[in-house]
């Protein structure tokens, strides 16, 4: 095939939206509309691909880094006015050029590469990807004549009534012969309805010169779904979605409730993990196999074992190693290690802190700042107190270990293997290996101390009535 070349639109700043954020930066199952465009462009192999930047610019350039070359469009004039800008790195080439727009995220790499061959195999000077719709309202149409040939694109603004009733739309997608395209371009106005130098203009202008112009119908039209406000930014979400689950369970994955099960498009997930309803697994997350992720997770750029079992609990930044356990209603904050066999009970907060293999953490803890070794037992309501105010501190709890229910570790603090902390401690000093902290008040009893309350004398009182 001839050298491949690419061109994204994405210079506008997408009003419709709403939004302080600039249309083609807002996500879809957590990538920004253009990368998802970019991505599936760059699965072809392609020689060089250049975006057309204007609103927004530096956000782009900082999102999509070195994968593109960029040009700038200052001001919006049209598709083939920003298709223009590209002139001066595309057009002394000869090849094919792609045209994609950037909020058109729902295009595969499959369907590109079909336009490609598809072009080359016709000797077209310009392909047109088309779609059947239903409801074409708001695309621009495909007009062929008697015996099929794409005679022009119109507008929705300039469509008569009988070139309205057409439901062959334009996707907004094209491949070019590189050389032809440039010039044709110097070759288009802007005297239509918005004023503007339309891209769909030069069908014509070949039509007229007498070259091939072919048009190549997908089968699938969701995927042609442009995003140019909320509710449509909902529905490229749920098509994303929908493709995305699809592609897990097609791998071993079973996801129990897939219209309520929220994966992003880059989370990879192993064979028989059992996803179950209402789950969000978001960035660049790691799942292994064997796996229960519990109803109503959330687990965001972390890395889960193999055989690990999440109930119903929020995993940031973090690992847990195979056969660990979580939950429910835990928080594994930023940079939590897990390590394998460990139990993090139920209403546990774990941040920036490693723990080691089998040790278990049960319940209504706090462990932050803190190394903790294999084989330990924390009790209830343990809090490793980190924070004086200013600086957080560190703590270290050798293997063997037990803590106590109700203690506080107060860092910095080092406690040594097989160390036992009584419960209802609050350690502030070291603590050697093998050795005993028993750091709590003497318990003192007062005789008869309650009848000396108010409540003792209402007490009473209740007494005898339940009596009578």
């Amino acid at each position: 095939m001839s050298s491949k070349y690419a061109v994204i639109l994405a210079a506008g700043q997408g009003t419709r939206m709403k939004s302080k954020l600039y249309k083609i930066l807002h996500p879809v199952c957590g990538k920004p509309m253009v990368d998802h465009v970019l991505t599936q462009i760059e699965k072809n192999d392609m020689d060089q691909i250049v975006t057309v930047i204007g609103h927004g610019a530096e956000m782009v350039k900082k999102t999509l880094k070195e994968r593109t070359n960029y040009v700038v469009q200052s001001e919006q004039l049209g598709t083939g006015h920003a298709v223009m800008q590209a002139e001066r790195l595309l057009g002394d080439k000869d090849g094919i050029t792609l045209i994609a727009c950037g909020d058109t995220p729902l295009f595969t790499a499959e369907t590109f590469s079909e336009l490609f061959q598809y072009h080359q195999s016709k000797g077209a000077v310009a392909t047109v990807l088309t779609a059947h719709a239903a409801a074409p309202f708001g695309y621009g149409r495909i007009i062929r004549n008697d015996l099929g040939i794409v005679e022009k694109i119109v507008e929705q603004k300039d469509a008569t009534k009988e070139e309205a009733a057409v439901q062959e739309i334009n996707t907004g997608v094209y491949c070019f012969n590189n050389r032809e395209l440039f010039k044709a371009l110097h070759k288009i106005n802007n005297d239509n309805a918005q004023g503007e130098y339309y891209l769909t203009d030069l069908m014509e202008v070949f039509q007229k010169e007498g070259k091939v112009v072919a048009a190549y119908q997908m089968k699938d039209f969701e995927e042609s779904m442009g995003v140019n406000d909320r509710v449509a930014l909902a529905n490229a979400a749920k098509v994303m979605r929908k493709r995305i689950n699809k592609e897990h369970m097609q791998n071993g994955v079973t996801i129990v409730d897939p219209d309520n099960t929220y994966i992003d498009t880059d989370v990879k997930i192993g064979s028989d993990t059992i996803i179950e309803p209402g789950v969000s697994l978001k960035g660049q997350t790691t799942i292994g196999s064997d796996c229960v992720i519990g109803a109503h997770s959330e687990i965001v750029d972390s890395v889960i074992g193999d055989s690990v079992k999440v109930t119903s609990s929020t995993i940031e930044n973090s690992v847990m190693h195979d056969n660990s356990d979580i939950g429910p209603y835990s928080h594994l904050r930023p940079q939590a290690d897990i390590g394998e066999g460990v139990h993090i009970g139920n209403f546990v907060e774990v941040k920036k802190a490693t723990i080691g293999e089998n040790t278990k953490v049960g319940h209504l803890t706090y462990v932050g700042d803190a190394t903790l070794g294999e084989e330990i037992n924390v009790g209830c309501g343990t809090v490793f107190v980190n924070y004086d105010g200013i600086n957080k501190h560190h703590t270290n709890v050798g293997d063997y270990s037990f803590i106590g229910s109700g203690s506080n570790v107060v860092a910095p603090v080092e406690i040594g293997d097989h160390a036992y902390i009584a419960a209802g401690s609050t350690v502030t000093q070291d603590v050697k290996p093998h050795d005993m902290a028993i750091a709590r008040g003497r318990q003192v009893n007062k005789d008869g101390y309650y009848d000396k309350y108010p409540v003792a004398q209402a007490a009473k009182e209740t007494e005898a009535a339940k009596k009578k």
